[in-house]
């Protein structure tokens, strides 16, 4: 798959399919969109998911805003779904406040040349998001491209979105955040060396300080899924500050379930499964001890079930 900040001039010849949007998160609705494009690699057209490096509202509101997943993961996810090209188009005012028909004739038609596009019905863009599907489809007669307005994917009666997710994400509802993403949501990280307290109880734990722009779930326990290299360790995970030791730092401290090895310096990839507990701080290591025997005989039994169902 092709990466990139530019929207790229493709040959004379060189059609293509695509879909725009912010993409944060590439959940289900995301996913269904790109399906749909994928269906044009039958009539050789080079598929192309159009998003921006930033949130618009992030450019507009000066407000920086957590995202689902950071550019490098949804660029890795993007292409595990088969997209040949991303674009993460910069920004800029210059775009800010390019007119709705000039970017489909700049960037869709003349660098792109595209034969088919695939939105939702609610997209919006241009400059004061006056662009929308009716625009497109008129301007498709005009330029020769047809237009797809694909209809949502719900939950209930709720359409999944980024902000649904994100909703669920807030509230700890990790089970129904997997659900409308389609995936376990989880953060990546190099495993840093702390305080190595875990160890003077018993429970060594691999630490990583997750990228400063992921959204969390709540501060607290979570059971939780590690790949490192080519292993996978079940085990649960603190999300917070470590409150009984004083951290100032939000990180992810994971005890690994079976595993005695030297991890320092690996990226780990959590992955989240099932909210346990809220972060407490407690009196002494102790009784910080004695909670972490509990919360993992409750990670084993949940991750020995998972097993037996698969």
């Amino acid at each position: 798959m092709i990466y990139t900040n530019e929207v790229p001039v493709l040959k004379a010849q060189e059609r293509s399919a695509v879909t725009l949007g912010k993409f944060d998160g590439l959940h289900r609705g995301h996913q269904k969109l790109i399906a749909c494009m994928k269906q044009k690699k039958k009539e050789n057209c080079t598929t192309v998911v159009f998003t921006f490096d930033v949130s618009p509202l992030v450019k507009l509101y000066h407000k920086p805003a957590k995202t689902l997943l950071t550019n490098e993961e949804r660029q890795e996810l993007a292409e595990n779904l088969g997209v040949d090209v991303l674009i993460a188009c910069p920004f800029t005012d210059a775009v800010m406040n390019m007119e709705a028909e000039e970017f489909v004739k700049e960037f869709l038609v003349k660098r792109l040349h595209v034969s088919y596009l695939a939105v939702g019905p609610d997209f919006r863009f241009g400059h004061e998001r006056k662009g929308n599907p009716e625009l497109l489809k008129q301007m498709g007669t005009q330029y020769d491209f047809t237009v797809e307005v694909v209809e949502k994917l719900t939950d209930g009666t709720r359409e999944i979105s980024s902000t649904y997710v994100r909703e669920e994400l807030e509230e700890g509802h990790i089970e129904k955040v997997n659900a409308l993403l389609g995936y376990q949501y989880f953060t990546r990280g190099e495993i840093v060396h702390g305080r190595q307290l875990g160890r003077t109880i018993g429970v060594p734990t691999a630490n990583l300080i997750p990228p400063v722009s992921k959204k969390f779930p709540p501060n607290g326990v979570y059971l939780t899924r590690s790949k490192i290299g080519e292993k996978e360790y079940d085990g649960i995970s603190n999300v917070g500050y470590k409150p009984t030791v004083k951290e100032n730092f939000l990180g992810v401290e994971t005890y690994l379930f079976n595993c005695n090895e030297d991890l320092y310096g690996q990226e780990a990839e959590v992955r989240f499964y099932h909210y346990l507990r809220p972060e407490r701080k407690f009196a002494s290591l102790l009784e910080l001890k004695g909670q972490l025997d509990i919360d993992m005989a409750k990670g084993r039994q949940f991750f020995a079930d998972l097993h037996e169902k698969l």
